[in-house]
């Protein structure tokens, strides 16, 4: 790829993954049994996706419009991925899964907004 185009790479292909998994009839590996476990998982996934977009983004993903399309890809394909189980044989659409992973998404705004806010008042 051109420039920096490859820096898209690992944000598509953990958005692949995430679309693969949901596609399963059931998970190829099962989550324990806990309370919350299942959530957190979601909150881990889209955390790590809205961190690989913000690495595609690079000093773009630190300005206003950058980490509004942070959130709106990475909420937006936490929605897309419950209405996509919702047409999955063994599968539901659960919005507390959409409010899991739109809460994995807003975390690593916020910390990537407190450490941009951070580094520019230690280098201004």
């Amino acid at each position: 790829m051109r420039g920096r185009g490859w820096r898209w790479l690992p944000a598509l292909a953990h958005a692949a993954l995430i679309f693969y998994l949901s596609h399963q009839p059931q998970w190829p590996f099962a989550p324990p049994q806990i309370l919350g476990v299942d959530k957190l998982l979601h909150l881990a996934a889209f955390a790590a996706l809205a961190a690989l977009i913000l690495f595609a983004l690079g000093e773009q993903g630190a300005t206003p419009g950058g980490r509004a399309l942070v959130a709106v890809l990475g909420v937006g394909w936490g929605v897309l991925d419950e209405l996509h189980q919702a047409f999955v044989p063994g599968r539901f659409a659960d919005p507390w899964d959409a409010l899991a992973d739109a809460l994995g998404v807003l975390l690593v705004l916020a910390v990537h907004f407190a450490w941009s806010r951070g580094r520019a008042r230690t280098t201004g």
